[in-house]
């Protein structure tokens, strides 16, 4: 694994996106929130500049044109020389899309950043129909999104965690929804996003899980049953009631600030 020195000290770090910004799924220690891949990536840069200013402007549910309608203007002005974007797949999982809307919103939103100087993070998108079967449908137009984000980071200098062709896709990464990271993988996408940095990560984000269990096939299907009435038949009704999670949340860090090190998350963080 490539470890090396930081390739630059952040002082003002700024995370947008849809869920996996927010960080669902990892939930904090007092249970009463989440904490995600960008509070951890800000708990590791703080090691390194305790005076880093941390926001996160995610919010669950969004596709790629409400992060460039709502958090982007509010982003700018906040004066980051970091910014994490990670958004897309809410576009991706849906039946019909405009492919080069959410292509061109994306490379919109890394340029506006990059152009002012600021170093912008993304990630390219691992295969989820690994982990969720019925995402099956939507593989071709990940694989296309992810050579778009290629696309968009040789023309930007955008820097990216390369989820598709490094990462580990293994269910025990994943929260019981398949949808989200559970909290290792939250830590494991913040140690990717490190390493890009050129930071030394907390831990290898690319080593291989040890062998699982066998898993009984009546098991398996008695979980399969059990995942698309808790969790794939609420998310269709909302698709069809034209709802969606993250209606009524508002950013968990709306603003910037330092990472408070004597709190018990960013302890546990660090």
């Amino acid at each position: 694994m490539d470890r090396g020195q930081p390739r630059v000290r952040f002082s003002r770090y700024v995370a947008i996106g849809d869920s996996t910004t927010e960080g669902l799924e990892d939930p904090t220690p007092d249970g009463r929130g989440y904490r995600g891949f960008a509070d951890r990536l800000a708990a590791r840069l703080a090691r390194e500049q305790p005076t880093l200013l941390y926001a996160n402007l995610g919010i669950r549910g969004r596709k790629i044109r409400q992060i460039r309608e709502e958090q982007l203007e509010p982003a700018l002005a906040l004066e980051p020389d970091l910014v994490s974007i990670v958004g897309g797949l809410n576009d991706i999982l849906r039946p019909r899309i405009d492919f080069d809307q959410v292509v061109g919103d994306l490379e919109h939103m890394v340029s506006a950043f990059a152009s002012r100087g600021a170093t912008v993070l993304g990630v390219t998108f691992p295969d989820a129909a690994r982990i969720m079967p019925a995402a099956r449908p939507a593989r071709r137009r990940v694989n296309a999104l992810n050579l778009a984000i290629r696309g968009i980071a040789d023309r930007h200098g955008m820097l990216i965690a390369d989820l598709e062709r490094h990462g580990v896709v293994d269910a025990r990464l994943w929260a019981v929804d398949r949808l989200h990271a559970n909290s290792a993988g939250h830590a494991r996408l913040a140690a990717a996003m490190a390493l890009a940095l050129g930071l030394e990560p907390d831990e290898d984000p690319w080593a291989p899980l040890p062998a699982a269990d066998p898993i009984a096939r009546a098991t398996a299907i008695t979980t399969e049953l059990a995942w698309m009435s808790r969790h794939m038949a609420p998310w269709i009704m909302r698709r069809i009631r034209g709802r969606s999670s993250g209606d009524g949340v508002a950013p968990k860090r709306p603003s910037l600030a330092p990472i408070d090190s004597s709190s018990e998350t960013a302890a546990e963080l660090a």
